[in-house]
């Protein structure tokens, strides 16, 4: 199991080669929210999301022979494009297996990254499956997006950062509100926390039908989603939380919160406003859930991660051309 040494550890394989996010913030989200925002910018990080830092980690970990092989990962998008340019810099070779509903802006990045692209249709074809048939077949290592230990030690160095820049401007106690797919993210940030900074706490969040980690935690076990339609919410839409990020996520994080479609919308478009910055569907329902359900969230400031940026344009523009509520 990933602990704070390994995530440390992927931070010091990551030197050089990570960017240190910002935490921003605005007047205008604050007074929406009712409180202190606080927005870390992983939508600026390497391939436009946090998902570089777990690649990165799970690449520079292999051994040189084995790395040179190839790797192969599955993913809507932004853990393709993660794989993608850590293969790359690396030196070695990288297939990965794509829905071909993600959006047209990451099957496109993945591919200029220099990866070899794989489309299936995820209402029929297993992704799983596809992927350990070509592994088996071309001896490539399989980079999983979110249930390997080196993926959620790279995705835990966010978190020491947040840790970091959240004492530097004084907040020690907080919610940090963290978009959740599979958990790697979620799982990474909160086992760093718990080390280095005891009073910010994890929280889930997710979009509208595909709560799977929100029920999941409330139940008590793991539970699926009964949709495996595609969403607006591409980056984050997986059947049921993680094996090894669930256990993490029951000890360690609080409960999720759930956002809908038009929320995210508007959290979209408020970013681009008031922060300056894109952030695709699946990375704005952290700061959704800020700004719109802040009766579920405590204390005088909130921390979310907006967790990628890589967004259409039509989704884009359908965000800014909400009408005024």
């Amino acid at each position: 199991m990933t602990d704070i040494t390994e995530i440390r550890a992927a931070a010091a394989r990551g030197a050089g080669h990570l960017r240190r996010t910002p935490l921003l913030s605005s007047p205008f989200l604050d007074e929406i929210a009712g409180r202190r925002v606080l927005v870390k910018a992983e939508c600026l990080q390497q391939t436009g999301s946090f998902k570089f830092r777990g690649a990165w980690s799970a690449l520079s970990a292999l051994a040189p022979e084995i790395r040179a092989r190839g790797v192969i990962a599955y993913s809507s998008g932004n853990h393709a494009q993660g794989v993608a340019l850590a293969a790359k810099l690396h030196g070695t070779s990288a297939v990965i297996v794509m829905p071909k509903d993600a959006p047209a802006l990451k099957i496109a990045n993945t591919r200029a990254y220099g990866a070899e692209v794989v489309l299936y249709d995820r209402a029929t074809e297993d992704r799983d499956a596809i992927g350990q048939v070509i592994a088996a077949e071309r001896g490539l290592t399989l980079i999983k997006p979110y249930d390997e230990p080196m993926v959620i030690a790279g995705q835990g160095t966010s978190g020491l950062e947040i840790a970091e820049q959240a004492a530097e401007l004084g907040v020690t106690t907080a919610d940090v509100l963290i978009p959740c797919g599979g958990g790697g993210l979620t799982a990474g940030v909160a086992l760093a926390l718990e080390a280095t900074a005891p009073g910010l706490r994890a929280r889930p969040c997710e979009p509208e039908g595909y709560d799977d980690t929100a029920r999941s935690l409330k139940a008590g076990e793991r539970l699926s989603n009964a949709s495996r339609a595609s969403s607006l919410c591409d980056a984050i839409v997986t059947p049921t939380p993680g094996v090894l990020t669930f256990p993490i996520q029951q000890r360690l994080s609080g409960p999720g919160i759930v956002v809908t479609e038009e929320e995210v919308l508007r959290a979209m478009a408020l970013a681009f406003q008031r922060l300056k910055i894109t952030i695709e569907p699946g990375g704005a329902v952290g700061l959704a859930a800020a700004l719109f359900h802040s009766a579920e969230i405590e204390g005088d400031a909130v921390i979310c991660i907006a967790s990628g940026g890589n967004v259409d344009t039509e989704v884009f523009l359908r965000a800014l051309h909400l009408p005024e509520s």
